[in-house]
């Protein structure tokens, strides 16, 4: 699953657009690191941190 649509399926956010800019401003934190690429690909064991929500993909 890509990074916006992780977003998007755990109501975080709204909609695709809304993601977009979330994750290009810099607020969306895959591992402890700052990640920009929406499309990046999330493995299972991944920690995604948005507003201080941690969320694990599995």
């Amino acid at each position: 699953m890509k990074l916006d649509q992780f977003l998007k399926w755990n109501n975080l956010v709204s909609s695709g657009g809304e993601a977009k800019n979330i994750i290009n401003s810099g607020a969306v934190k895959v591992n402890g690191y700052v990640e920009k690429r929406r499309g990046r690909k999330l493995v299972k064991g991944d920690k995604v941190m948005f507003l201080k929500i941690e969320l694990i993909f599995e």
